[in-house]
């Protein structure tokens, strides 16, 4: 039972009225106006078997039960004709009740006082249902809206000023202490701590972060005292950003939505005509309109009741709003409902790869010491299994690039991070161009570099066959071994692409700008249908949009692109749907995806995927329960084999249920 005049269902327009609706009474004050009339209603039903009344004063009894739980309705009706857009759910129900009440005055009719208060206390119930249900979806999504800072505490002439986050201009120093949002995106310039995150990625566990490493306004700070140079403006900052697409999330509106308010803006008058239809043709052919008038209108007024679309109107929208409510408790933002029908039709999943299937970061991934055969692997840079000689090799080569800026040596400088407190002297580094870098570590010569390295100074390298950039490391001019480093494949990657295949997503193409063999080698481990290798940003664009033009035109074929970084933002806005890695990431990227995945988890594709099939299937069990019930109800009610309380279960009870089941859309398994 949406609350705006228009039947039109904008989760807008509905919000306001809602607002307005809950600032008057609440909930509470709606229960307690239904209590109060249902004992109205039961002692006027007393008063109507005790006494022996006549009509009009029978009318009056029931008119104070049917005014105090029915004035708002009829209000709302009142305002729809001054307004000129009558048909709305209020204007039937007021008319069918206001019948309904009125009917008994004919002759030979039977009264129906009791059915007309009924019909308002139910349409009342359902309204309380639809209040309770919109409620928790926007609590749902309100959580969000937990992120929004307060206030920023910002170092101004040596004076601590407490200000808005609006106010603070880009390369402040700003002060978070623990338990404070975080207001504005920036670096660390003193002090540690740890952030919880879980409000913007539904990760739990909170994130470590020290001097150097960039902060996300909407985190909660946990544990230190930091100070942060903002590197953006509040407006620009990743929260705003987040609030602007959940608050604008229902703008975007689902073919279903839109087809269902348009469908109500005829549906509502032409049920009208056709109730006027039904109360005067078949008394006027039948020759004793005066005598069969009565029943016939009673039919109309139970038509009117039964054909009013709350249902529909109400639960589809209610439904996608749960669904993308439920989605983003799980970090993942949606931003329309037209997107769930996307998602819930995929059947390809094109994926950049840096950043998105892997981490975009250099680690070690194998060594090898000596002229060992290139077997033994490691699984993580802080793995204790590696084996002495394996130990040695990485903690010179550590020390070697302990200057390094170069993003091999961090992440050597990671694999072996106790080589700053192991007392090893380090002395005569130099680094030679296009070779490497030697350095003297407790006297020895220790020289770390490429094979035109090894060449130079005559060690006999040999080749290794793990796909990565190959580092070699000779001591004193004899080959000692080499180490491999390679991009990282995200932890659940592999489980991601299973699960999509699972989904029964077809094709799953990864497309990347590096070297053929790293993409065939990320392919085969993935276990990906096909791979795209050495493509310039706008090569990504075109494969696009060749499988754009390639896909069939079956309905679950729609194409999904996933990718993280600026040069992908292109690419996201051309697929079906395009899915950002937030990562906490590329403004770009966010900005020109459909939906965003807030804590770069591959995995979480087939999840947002499960959410939309789900969301879809609910709004389609309410589409298809409210018209079955309806219609059912309304060939009764022709046939004159339907009463009063069948049509109040037809319109109020399938109301109740359509809500109860769209709420089922914000639970995510």
């Amino acid at each position: 039972m949406a609350h705006h005049h228009e039947h039109e269902c904008c989760a807008h327009e509905h919000e306001h009225h809602h607002e307005h609706h809950h600032e008057e009474g609440g909930l509470k004050g709606q229960i307690i106006k239904i209590t109060v009339t249902v004992a109205l209603l039961v002692a006027a039903v007393i008063i109507e078997k005790r006494c022996d009344l006549r009509t009009w004063q029978l009318l009056l009894i029931y008119l104070v039960p049917y005014l105090f739980i029915g004035f708002d309705t009829l209000k709302e009706a009142a305002e729809g004709l001054a307004h000129g857009e009558a048909f709305n759910e209020h204007f039937l129900m007021s008319i069918a009740t206001i019948g309904a009440l009125c009917i008994g005055f004919l002759p030979g009719a039977e009264t129906q006082f009791p059915e007309a208060v009924f019909v308002m206390l139910f349409f009342q119930v359902g309204e309380l249902f639809e209040g309770y249900a919109e409620g928790k979806s926007r609590d749902s999504i309100a959580h969000l809206m937990d992120i929004r800072p307060d206030v920023a505490h910002v170092e101004r002439n040596g004076q601590m000023e407490s200000i808005s986050p609006e106010q603070v201009e880009v390369g402040e120093t700003i002060v978070i202490k623990p338990g404070e949002k975080v207001p504005l995106d920036g670096v660390i310039i003193e002090g540690n701590t740890s952030l919880n995150t879980v409000a913007l990625t539904g990760e739990s566990l909170p994130r470590e972060v020290a001097e150097g490493d960039e902060v996300i306004s909407g985190c909660v700070n946990y544990s230190g005292v930091i100070k942060v140079r903002t590197t953006k403006s509040f407006g620009e900052s990743t929260v705003s950003k987040i609030i602007d697409l959940v608050e604008n999330a229902t703008e975007n509106k689902s073919k279903s939505e839109t087809f269902i308010s348009k469908f109500a803006r005829v549906y509502t008058p032409v049920v009208v005509f056709a109730a006027l239809a039904l109360a005067v043709l078949p008394p006027l052919f039948s020759g004793d309109f005066a005598g069969t008038f009565a029943i016939w209108l009673y039919r109309a007024l139970m038509f009117l009741v039964v054909s009013c679309p709350c249902a529909l109107v109400i639960s589809v929208p209610l439904t996608f709003f749960g669904g993308i409510g439920g989605a983003s408790r799980k970090g993942i933002l949606v931003k329309g409902a037209n997107y769930m029908d996307v998602l819930a039709k995929v059947g390809t999943v094109v994926f950049d790869k840096t950043g998105t299937l892997t981490h975009g970061q250099f680690a070690v991934t194998a060594i090898h010491s000596g002229q060992s055969d290139c077997k033994t692997e490691i699984a993580d840079s802080q793995n204790s299994q590696l084996s002495t000689l394996n130990s040695q090799l990485l903690h010179l080569a550590a020390h070697v690039e302990h200057f390094s800026t170069h993003p091999i040596g961090a992440a050597l400088r990671d694999a072996f991070p106790d080589e700053a407190t192991d007392g090893c002297k380090l002395s005569d580094v130099e680094e030679i161009a296009g070779q490497g870098i030697r350095a003297k570590v407790e006297g020895k010569t220790v020289c770390v570099g490429n094979a035109k390295m090894m060449d130079a100074i005559g060690a006999k390298w040999h080749d290794c066959k793990h796909v990565g950039t190959i580092i070699h490391v000779a001591i004193d001019g004899e080959y000692a071994g080499h180490i491999v480093i390679n991009d990282k494949i995200k932890e659940d990657s592999a489980e991601a692409i299973a699960e999509l295949k699972s989904l029964g997503v077809s094709r799953t193409v990864m497309l990347t700008g590096d070297r053929k063999e790293v993409g065939e080698d990320v392919a085969k481990k993935l276990q990906l249908s096909e791979y795209h290798a050495e493509l310039m940003p706008a090569d990504k664009v075109a494969y696009v949009d060749e499988l754009l033009n390639s896909k069939p035109s079956t309905l679950n074929a729609q194409l999904a692109f996933v990718g993280d970084g600026i040069n992908d933002a292109p690419v996201l806005a051309r697929a079906d749907v395009g899915i950002a890695m937030g990562g906490l990431g590329s403004d770009a990227a966010i900005e020109a995806a459909d939906v965003v995945l807030m804590d770069d988890k591959p995995s979480k594709i087939a999840l947002a995927i499960r959410i939309a099939r789900r969301t879809i299937r609910i709004a389609k069990q309410n589409v298809w329960f409210a018209i079955g019930v309806k219609v059912a109800v309304l060939v009764l009610a022709a046939l004159g084999i339907g009463t009063m309380w069948m049509a109040v279960f037809a319109d109020v009870g399938v109301t109740v249920l359509a809500v109860l089941n769209a709420m089922r859309a914000l639970k995510v398994d």
